[in-house]
């Protein structure tokens, strides 16, 4: 034990706060939270303490630490979890997932309340529904509302003077408030119906809905009665689908944890109303040592540090030594009680069970995963004859349309995962016309020369790769291989990866040989490559139809006279689409600001 290790144990408070540990280099390697400091900090240097072997090792490397007070023990849970998401020590339990999670929102203050996707929960009098993740589990919601619940999608504001309603009105998506054919009262009928069924209140819905049909159908109104009996249908075959087996239409996140070997999963099931949204995953490789107490608490602490809202029960596999207070700090979050419970019966176990058996499965998937990851690179190693198997790869992508708006991607594999922290992307600057290769060329220095310019910050330092991975054969390849040697990068090793015409096998083009190696379909290798492929050409193609809509959205407007990028702006923030724009009668273009010249102009414009 150091000096300096020595005086600070000899000094620390009899206060609540956060200790840090910090290795002979200065890294912070562990933070923890303790009631009181003193008794914390100092039963970790105790010779008779029986510490676990992860504990131990520890304790070894600490040479120093440094201490924060706080005012109380839930301030200091508080700025544990902070503190553990900026810093990620070695020795802390990491959920190594910074993403802010979607929501939908629900404005039910406005006269003629939308939908949105959010990922802040304020509190702004809306309501909030979520977290929803995997995405698609959000889009396929909004895709069942959109289809069954006739709510207005568009961004103008609904008055009823409107001229005209939009295609969606046609074909029975909205019923057009914005040209007063829908009151106000007939449309918070339908946000009544879509908050019933976000809050899974679908008996309240159901036989509303069913009551609704067979008056229109009394009243002989059959076209009403049958769109009224296709959203009952919709409504019930979507309920049997996310229903799960439990009476209360409860709120809940429920929490369970597998462990094969040293491997760990953790898996958070997302309920509201009653109704399964969304799950979310974490795996450990290597948490053999830490408790199912560690594991769950961390998990709670790092993923509700966030601004997602808790729900008012969180379930748990093991009773939590700090529950009360990572309650009362749940609570305040969300402005009400919430309650952390580790049920040994009935249906919350059940839930409980469930969220296990899916943690069971994942963890198996995982190292399933890891095993063909490490067989991939053990077959890139021999193939490139290198020196260890790859930990880094990174793959580049060109997307334009003949010649315009070209873009550039990057995607990173590293340690058997994509990195999308470490994403870049880039418009292409040097190239005019449709020329792959040149632009492959200008990608590769930017990311790799001495400016490392693959993103708009100056000072983005990349780690090296092990391998570059470049979307095409041999002429791709040429051109990165220059870039690389522009750069002053010629020593790292790249591929080239792409299929012959009519054949289903990949070729990988490799520096200094004329022809392919061809990979078997089947091979670990030919699937890791494939999936760095696909995923960068994915996010050049999403970067290029963003610039490109962008494109003509601004060509248009830029043409009238009177509009400047200022105008442009305004009417776009107001309006949101062209075809909004174009659907805006005089009026409505006249509180934007536009001059009856102008606004000639643009109709005129927007009609060629």
């Amino acid at each position: 034990m150091t000096d300096i290790l020595q005086s600070k144990l000899a000094h620390l408070p009899d206060k609540p706060g956060v200790y840090l540990f910090k290795n002979d280099q200065g890294t912070i390697i562990y933070i923890g939270k303790a009631a009181v400091l003193a008794d914390r900090v100092r039963s970790y240097f105790q010779k008779s303490a029986d510490h676990s072997p992860k504990t131990t090792l520890l304790v070894g490397q600490v040479t120093d630490m440094e201490t924060m007070v706080t005012r109380s023990e839930l301030e200091a849970l508080i700025l544990e979890s902070n503190l553990v998401k900026r810093h990620k020590p070695r020795f802390n339990i990491v959920l190594r997932d910074d993403k802010q999670y979607p929501y939908v929102r629900l404005p039910i203050k406005d006269d003629f309340p939308r939908l949105s996707i959010v990922r802040r929960v304020q509190k702004d009098g809306a309501l909030y529904y979520g977290p929803y993740t995997p995405a698609n589990a959000l889009r396929e919601t909004l895709k069942l509302i959109k289809h069954v619940f006739p709510l207005a999608t568009c961004t103008i504001d609904i008055d009823g003077t409107a001229d005209r309603a939009c295609l969606e009105f046609e074909i029975k998506r909205c019923m057009a408030p914005c040209t007063g054919h829908q009151s106000k009262e007939e449309y918070h009928q339908i946000v009544k119906h879509v908050r019933h069924f976000l809050e899974g209140r679908d008996r309240e819905l159901l036989e509303e809905l069913r009551a609704k049909m067979e008056r229109a159908a009394e009243h002989e109104e059959f076209e009403e009665a049958a769109r009224l009996r296709d959203r009952l249908f919709k409504v019930e075959r979507m309920l049997e689908k996310q229903r799960i087996t439990q009476t209360s239409a409860a709120d809940q996140d429920v929490i369970g944890l597998a462990r094969q070997g040293a491997a760990v999963d953790l898996q958070i099931l997302f309920v509201r109303g009653g109704l399964l949204i969304g799950r979310k995953d974490f795996f450990w490789p290597h948490s053999a040592d830490a408790s199912d107490d560690e594991l769950v608490r961390s998990a709670i602490e790092q993923f509700y540090n966030k601004d997602g809202q808790p729900p008012r029960e969180v379930l748990v596999p093991t009773d939590l030594e700090d529950a009360p207070l990572i309650e009362q700090w749940l609570s305040d979050k969300r402005g009400d009680t919430v309650r952390v419970s580790a049920p040994e019966r009935g249906t919350k176990h059940q839930l409980v069970l469930l969220a296990e058996e899916n943690a069971v499965a994942a963890v198996a998937d995982h190292l399933r995963e890891e095993e063909l990851d490490r067989q991939a690179g053990e077959e890139l190693k021999r193939l490139l004859r290198l020196d260890r198997p790859p930990k880094r790869i990174e793959g580049f992508d060109i997307s334009n349309t003949q010649g315009h708006q070209s873009v550039a991607s990057m995607v990173v594999w590293e340690n058997g995962q994509m990195k999308k922290s470490d994403y870049r992307r880039l418009k292409i600057r040097t190239v005019t016309g449709a020329n792959d290769f040149a632009s492959m060329k200008e990608a590769v220095i930017r990311r790799y020369g001495t400016a490392g310019e693959a993103s708009t910050q100056a000072t983005d330092h990349l780690p090296r790769p092990d391998l570059i991975l470049i979307d095409g054969g041999i002429g791709q390849l040429a051109a990165a291989m220059e870039g690389l040697k522009e750069a002053g990068q010629p020593d790292l090793r790249i591929l080239g990866l792409a299929k012959a015409r009519g054949e289903k096998a990949e070729r990988v083009f490799l520096a200094g040989r004329k022809n392919p190696v061809i990979l078997t379909p089947s091979s670990p290798a030919t699937h890791l490559l494939q999936r760095i492929r696909d995923e960068a050409h994915r996010f050049a193609i999403t970067f290029h139809r963003k610039l490109r809509g962008q494109a003509l959205v601004s060509s248009k407007l830029d043409q009238v006279i009177g509009i400047g990028k200022v105008r442009r702006n305004q009417l776009l923030g107001r309006f949101g689409t062209l075809d909004n724009i174009q659907a805006a009668d005089d009026e409505a273009l006249h509180d934007a600001g536009l001059s009856s010249e102008t606004i000639a102009d643009l109709r005129r414009t927007l009609r060629e």
